[in-house]
């Protein structure tokens, strides 16, 4: 049941951190028009580039790290500073370089100096001890507050085209914000290490850009796509690629955020090392999100020619075929999701997984500058495609000896019919009937029901692990 309540708070904290500026995005897109979100698009895909640098592989490394340790007081408080003091440090030199590299670019400075807040705010996010402890209430309620609060700045302050500036800094100050909210709890449960306690943070850095090159291929193939549409096509279409993955990433926070939960669940297994443990929760996370992230695929593609006019307004019709492609990689991030975060990671074949997203990131390097030269935003959305393709399949093939892959896939093929039936109708709904919030609720509402029918029918194994939760819920 732990792990279920983590899940959802979890899933709550993801959700939260894309719905409150995806709920903005309805009433932005039409007060700053395409060029002023896509100049928002444009400048932050930059920062996100010093960002990785202070964050320097720390998400993932931190939360497995405290995990490995949080049975030991003592030895986890030491394990926090040393990590935070890194990151602190790395905070500083990337700010500098930013500092460097402001002194040569000759685009729309205040933009970027506004952008930059996000950067200073990497120094306080602490999220990744709260997950290592998988303390996933305390996040998601901390920051809720914090969420709302600038949803509505944003809506009371930001009036006109012209705020694009102003916008930025409500973003960035809410993140600011909601880390440090995060600080006084820590401070004072895991803030004291004891007397005689040495602490030696650089032992740490090493294993920290072992899980930053990773991230460094990662963050190529999410910001290198905003990066390159706004130099090779225009900023507009950068913001197009935004709104477009927005929505999508929405959707992978209710898959992904089992990756999240099941980390330092599963690395602490292998620390006790329990590895029966580890493979029978890997095998049944693997038919959790595919339950989830099949309709997902197929549902968003289904939907998406009028979601993104419907809801962005006609201006943004460019978005509803951008999502339409886009929707394929939900079933890819999800599969490589369980095989890289909660099963490379967690036994420390970092390795594997480096070269995995390292892969993809080649793979998006080669096919950005054809794709998007031909094709503009739908090239970028292929070759983001393509990327998520070719870090499943290598992730597959190194698992392939430790892991029973015909296991992982065995009963795959009832989520993948029960989705391509319920994607028929749906579509066909999408395209033939009115443009309306009613019909697309309708459309929501008919493809439910079908893939739910579907599952029941083909007796999918999901069913058996809800039936299995329920029975545990009532033990207790």
């Amino acid at each position: 049941m732990r792990v279920v309540k983590n899940y959802l708070y979890n899933v709550g904290y993801q959700v939260l951190a894309i719905i409150v500026p995806l709920i903005t995005s309805y009433y932005v897109s039409r007060v700053l028009s395409p060029d002023g979100v896509g100049a928002n698009a444009f400048t932050n895909s930059i920062i996100q580039y010093f960002m990785l640098l202070a964050n320097i592989g720390i998400g993932y490394y931190g939360n497995r790290e405290i995990a490995y340790v949080r049975d030991n007081k003592q030895k986890m408080a030491a394990t926090f500073w040393e990590i935070q003091i890194i990151k602190t440090v790395m905070t500083v030199v990337a700010y500098l370089s930013f500092v460097v590299f402001m002194a040569f670019y000759s685009g729309n400075k205040t933009y970027m100096w506004a952008q930059s807040i996000n950067l200073l705010a990497v120094a306080f996010d602490i999220s990744w001890l709260y997950q290592g402890l998988e303390d996933f209430k305390r996040t998601v309620l901390r920051n809720t507050f914090v969420k709302i609060v600038s949803m509505v700045a944003i809506f009371i302050f930001i009036k006109s085209p012209n705020d694009v500036t102003l916008y930025i800094t409500v973003l960035a100050l809410s993140t600011m914000l909601g880390n440090l909210t995060l600080w006084p709890h820590a401070v004072k449960n895991y803030g004291c290490v004891g007397h005689g306690v040495r602490l030696n943070p650089w032992h740490h850095f090493v294993p920290t850009v072992m899980m930053f090159v990773p991230q460094i291929a990662t963050q190529l193939y999410v910001q290198l796509n905003r990066t390159m549409l706004g130099l090779m096509v225009d900023q507009k279409a950068s913001g197009f690629y935004q709104y477009s993955d927005s929505i999508v990433k929405l959707i992978l926070a209710f898959v992904t955020a089992t990756g999240t939960v099941m980390l330092p669940h599963v690395a602490n297994a292998f620390a006790k090392g329990d590895m029966k443990k580890v493979h029978e929760m890997l095998y049944k996370s693997f038919d959790f999100v595919s339950a989830l992230a099949y309709p997902m695929m197929f549902g968003v593609a289904g939907v998406s020619l009028t979601l993104a006019p419907l809801y962005y307004s006609a201006k943004y019709a460019p978005v509803g075929p951008a999502m339409l492609i886009e929707s394929i990689v939900i079933l890819m991030i999800a599969w490589s999701n369980v095989i890289g975060a909660q099963y490379l990671i967690p036994v420390n074949r970092v390795k594997d997984y480096t070269t995995s997203v390292t892969f993809g990131a080649v793979i998006n390097i080669i096919f950005d500058f054809p794709l998007i030269h031909f094709w503009g935003l739908q090239g970028a959305m292929w070759s983001t495609v393509m990327s998520e393709i070719s870090v499943t399949t290598y992730q597959l093939f190194v698992v392939r000896n430790s892991l029973n892959v015909k296991q992982m896939f065995g009963s795959t093929w009832k989520y993948l019919l029960s989705g391509a039936v319920m994607f028929v109708p749906v579509f066909w709904l999408n395209t033939h009937m009115k443009s309306s919030w009613l019909w697309l609720l309708i459309e929501v509402i008919v493809g439910t029901v079908i893939y739910l029918c579907m599952i029941f029918l083909l007796r999918a194994p999901i069913i058996n692990q809800l039936k299995d939760l329920l029975v545990r819920r009532r033990q207790r």
